[in-house]
Parts: structure tokens; C-alpha cells; sequence
């Protein structure tokens, strides 16, 4: 790349670095693996700056590239979580925390506990914003597969988190 494409991509990168990386986070819930993928995602970004036509449609690159990153990272034997009764060390909550900590903990507990490609659509729709086009245009699929994830996502997290976030609840 010329000195002109590595100033336009550091620019970039400093500016979309803490919004793809919280992404991450939400998309497999450890700040260390949000860093890695996305900095594969930046990575790859790089590697095909030079054939981006499009600069507008960078984050779209980006964030496609970072789902198709945990969920390939998902699959790989050593990453599969095994989910135990109890945990080793439980912090202790005081009544000191607030209480949006406390249901941003309790809903980054649940994606873990949901599907890869289903948490995939929950973030993409829900805290992303993206409408069921984009998230399906993200995700290289149809727009009734990320309505069906979107379903079976909600319907996961809902039993994954039991009571403890009341709004999640269906309304009957």
C-alpha cells in the first residue's frame, strides 16, 4: 500500500477500533478474545484496503468479517465451553453496584449461554441497530434466517436468563 492508503486506513482504525471491539465482546463475552477477532477483522480489512471500492461501506466489511471470525472461532474444538453447576470464584455483589451493571452482566451471562450464529443475530439486531436486511446482509444469509435466529436467539436468552431481566419476557 502507498503512504496515502495507511493514512486512510490508521484514520479508520482509530476511529471504528473501541466500536468493533466492543462488538467482539458482545459477540463471544472476553474482552481478550473481542481483541483478537477484532483484530482479525481488522487484519483482513487491511490486507484487501487497496480493492475496497466502497469506503461507506467499510463497517459493513468489518462487521462481517468479525461474525465470520467467532463463529469459525466457535467451531474450533479448544474454544467449546463447557458450561459447569458452579462456578470457581463467584464475586460478591454488595448493593453498591447499580443496577445496569448488574443487567448488562446478567444479559452478557445469557448470550454466552445462546448459540453462536443465534447471539451472532440477537447483537446485530438488538445492540447493533441493524434492521433484518443489513443483519442478514452481514451474515451472508436470507432475511427469513435471521427473522428464524432472531426467534430462536430471543427464545434462548429468555431461558437462559430465567427472571432475572423481567423485560425480555414475551408480553400474553
Amino acid at each position: 500500500m502507498d503512504q496515502r492508503d495507511e493514512q486512510e486506513f490508521a484514520e479508520y482504525f482509530a476511529a471504528r477500533r473501541e466500536a468493533v471491539r466492543r462488538t467482539a465482546f458482545l459477540l463471544c463475552g472476553d474482552w481478550h478474545r473481542a481483541d483478537d477477532l477484532a483484530q482479525t477483522a481488522f487484519v483482513a480489512l487491511h490486507r484487501r484496503w487497496r480493492k475496497v471500492r466502497d469506503k461507506q461501506a467499510l463497517d459493513a466489511y468489518v462487521r462481517r468479517t468479525l461474525v465470520r471470525a467467532v463463529i469459525d472461532e466457535s467451531r474450533r474444538p479448544w474454544r467449546r465451553e463447557r458450561f459447569v453447576d458452579e462456578v470457581p470464584e463467584t464475586p460478591s455483589h454488595d448493593g453498591e453496584i447499580a443496577d445496569a451493571v448488574a443487567t448488562r452482566e446478567a444479559l452478557v451471562a445469557g448470550l454466552k449461554r445462546v448459540p453462536p450464529r443465534q447471539r451472532a443475530v440477537l447483537v446485530l439486531r438488538f445492540l447493533e441497530g441493524l434492521d433484518v436486511s443489513a443483519a442478514a446482509e452481514a451474515l451472508g444469509c436470507s432475511e427469513g434466517t435471521v427473522k428464524s435466529q432472531t426467534s430462536r436467539g430471543l427464545e434462548a436468552l429468555r431461558e437462559a436468563l430465567g427472571d432475572t431481566i423481567d423485560d425480555l419476557r414475551p408480553a400474553s
